[in-house]
C-alpha cells in the first residue's frame, strides 16, 4: 500500500511562491532578450495603399509569393517583410507602374 501525501496550506503557498519567483526571474532577467517592439500588422487595404496597387493586383501578388499572415480568416501583412520581399524578388515578376518608383524601399 502506497503512502498518500496530502499537502497542507503552507505547502501550496510555498509552491506558488516558488513558481512565481521562477517565472519572474526568467521573464524579467537582464540576460533575457529585450522585448522588441512588435511591428503592427497591416490589412489588405492598408498594404495596397502603401504599394499603390489595387486589391486585385495585391491578391495576384499574394499568389506569386508575397508574404502574408492569415489569422481567423483574414489576411495581414508586415510592412518590413513585404518591402524586403519586393527588394529581393526579380523586378519583372511584378507589374510595376511609374507610381511604384515613388515608394521608398
Amino acid at each position: 500500500m502506497e503512502t498518500l501525501f496530502i499537502p497542507s496550506e503552507n505547502d501550496f503557498k510555498r509552491w506558488v511562491r516558488e513558481a512565481l519567483k521562477e517565472y519572474l526571474e526568467e521573464s524579467f532577467s537582464p540576460s533575457s532578450n529585450l522585448v522588441e517592439k512588435e511591428e503592427p500588422l497591416l490589412n489588405r487595404v492598408e498594404i495596397a495603399k502603401l504599394l499603390r496597387v489595387s486589391l486585385v493586383t495585391l491578391t495576384d501578388w499574394m499568389k506569386r509569393g508575397l508574404p502574408c499572415h492569415k489569422q481567423r480568416g483574414r489576411v495581414y501583412f508586415m510592412r518590413s517583410e513585404v518591402l524586403e520581399y519586393i527588394k529581393t524578388t526579380r523586378p519583372n515578376q511584378f507589374k510595376f507602374s511609374k507610381r511604384f518608383s515613388e515608394i521608398k524601399l
